[in-house]
């Protein structure tokens, strides 16, 4: 595990003005992967040993968390967070908390697989962040509940050791751990509020699901797609285009700049595995006046190490604004990679991929399930 880089001790009291003026951040290498603790995905906080002055729930809200320095509640000041109550010792003799005194949350991720890096921001507390965290992980099937998961019987794996964190920063930690895992337990020594979580890495689908679900979408982020590069990411991400559901607002899709070139956008995904594609969705659901004029399909083999050449599958098409559009192939393709070209620019806001793995693409899925774990 590497604190890239580490932040320790309190922010400034606020002053007014911006409230993340003086935020500390960085840029941390592993969040071009998904967060598998987003709500989307249908990540949960489960449980928590206490949560008096702000809900844990918060810890898996998407965006940044918001600060109202007059927003005060009975309890005290209304944070955007998980804070939990100050701790006290046993005795007027010894009033202070002991070194193994922590304030625990537990969160079930909304997709399952290797976790490259975790967040754990502290926005906002400045004086009352937690004097240092540390993260677990484990791997249990089904949908256990919070006792099952606290259970002797479950493994826990260390992934951020108990390290030092700042106030009003995010904190960031690279993890090196090659296995699947489903839950996190965040602990907080040994008190205080933690703002935002996020848990980056690579979705790890169970192939017993998937091959019991026959045709499925095979770029989907739920089923182990994923985005390995884009033109242009300056309104949105990637990602979202294989995010589950339809696009709920315009932000919910990818869009571009616009271009004053004779380029055009497009991404390139990474399929769950060698995968039969029999048919194709372009939604641009929410994008009116800014959707791509047209788009293509292409798809490309690599299994077996070789690189492939880009095949065709979907010649470029002309799109509807705020539209899903619908395409049966003629011939399914075979391949292991996708790339969606639009025409020039714009954007849309989902690209569903519909088939099923091969033959090859379910014995390497499965093979590495039973390398990193899977159960």
């Amino acid at each position: 595990m590497t604190a890239t880089p580490g932040f320790t001790g309190d922010a400034n009291p606020y002053g007014g003005g911006d409230p993340y003026a003086d935020y500390r951040t960085a840029d941390f290498p592993f969040t071009q992967y998904a967060n598998l603790a987003d709500r989307q995905l249908g990540a949960g906080v489960i449980a928590a040993n206490d949560e008096f002055f702000a809900q844990r729930e918060n810890l898996l809200v998407p965006g940044r968390a918001e600060f109202d320095p007059e927003h005060f509640g009975h309890k005290g000041k209304v944070m955007d967070g998980w804070e939990t109550r100050r701790r006290r010792g046993t005795s007027a003799e010894h009033p202070w908390p002991t070194a193994d005194d922590h304030d625990w949350a537990l969160i079930r991720l909304g997709a399952p697989g290797v976790v490259r890096g975790i967040v754990v921001d502290t926005a906002h507390f400045r004086g009352n962040y937690p004097q240092a965290v540390s993260v677990e992980a484990a791997s249990a099937a089904g949908s256990p509940s919070p006792e099952d998961l606290l259970g002797d019987d479950v493994k826990w794996t260390t992934l951020v050791p108990r390290t030092p964190v700042g106030g009003h920063a995010a904190n960031g930690f690279a993890v090196s751990a090659e296995q699947r895992f489903t839950h996190l337990r965040v602990r907080q020594h040994p008190d205080g509020g933690i703002a935002r979580l996020r848990v980056y890495g690579e979705v790890v689908p169970d192939p017993r699901w998937l091959a019991a679900l026959g045709t499925f979408d095979v770029v989907a982020l739920e089923n182990g797609g994923r985005v390995e590069d884009a033109s242009n990411l300056f309104y949105s991400p990637a990602t979202n285009t294989i995010q589950p559901g339809r696009s709920r607002k315009m932000d919910d899709g990818w869009e571009t700049r616009r271009r004053r070139d004779q380029g055009n956008d497009w991404i390139a995904y990474r399929l769950a595995a060698q995968s039969q594609i029999r048919a194709v969705e372009i939604d641009t659901a929410y994008l009116k006046g800014n959707s791509a004029g047209w788009a293509s399909v292409s798809v490309k083999d690599d299994d077996g190490g070789a690189a492939g050449e880009w095949r065709e599958i979907l010649p470029r098409t002309r799109l509807q604004p705020d539209t899903n559009h619908r395409f049966v192939l003629p011939v399914p393709a075979i391949g292991t990679h996708a790339r969606v070209d639009i025409y020039p620019d714009g954007g849309i806001s989902r690209l569903r991929l519909h088939g099923s793995l091969t033959e090859t693409g379910e014995a390497s899925l499965t093979a590495r399930h039973q390398e990193l774990g899977g159960q």
